[in-house]
């Protein structure tokens, strides 16, 4: 039952950024050249997002335990540190200069476009890399990015 909640959240997921034109780069690049050919529409479709997650959470909240699983898992993470700048650096770098983030240029997968393999092998390399970084540095392997919600 998990799988196909997940297959159907990952389905719904990809639809809306097809629908709101994420995983084409020309609009995001539009929407980031606020000193030219700038297209707000873009945040029309972040503030439907936050709009939706922040009811979505509020609703979550409440409830003891997932639909579909033992128990919720909640970042625990509350440190601005090096990590968190650097890693928001990095994303905002590759999604600005090549004009689509990591969700769309998986969602584009589907659409068997050849271009977008050269933001994905590269992001994946990266994603390995900081992997196998973070694995080195046991300060990082402890601090633990979930946790288990009580009650």
């Amino acid at each position: 039952m998990g799988r196909i909640a997940a297959l159907f959240c990952g389905l719904l997921f990809g639809a809306g950024l097809a629908l709101a034109g994420m995983m084409d780069p020309a609009k995001v690049l539009n929407f980031l050249d606020v000193a030219g050919t700038f297209d707000p529409s873009l945040a029309f479709t972040m503030g439907a997002a936050v709009i939706i997650a922040f009811l979505g959470f509020r609703l979550v909240r409440r409830r003891a335990a997932p639909l579909i699983a033992p128990a919720f898992h909640w970042p625990t993470a509350t440190a601005i540190d090096s990590r968190l700048i650097g890693g928001a650096a990095i994303f905002g770098l590759g999604w600005g200069l090549a004009g689509i983030c990591p969700g769309p240029a998986i969602a584009s997968l589907a659409l068997a476009n050849p271009h977008i393999l050269a933001f994905l092998v590269p992001m994946a390399a990266g994603m390995l890399l900081a992997n196998g970084i973070a694995a080195r540095r046991p300060r990082l392997a402890e601090d633990g990015p979930v946790r288990e919600r009580t009650k």
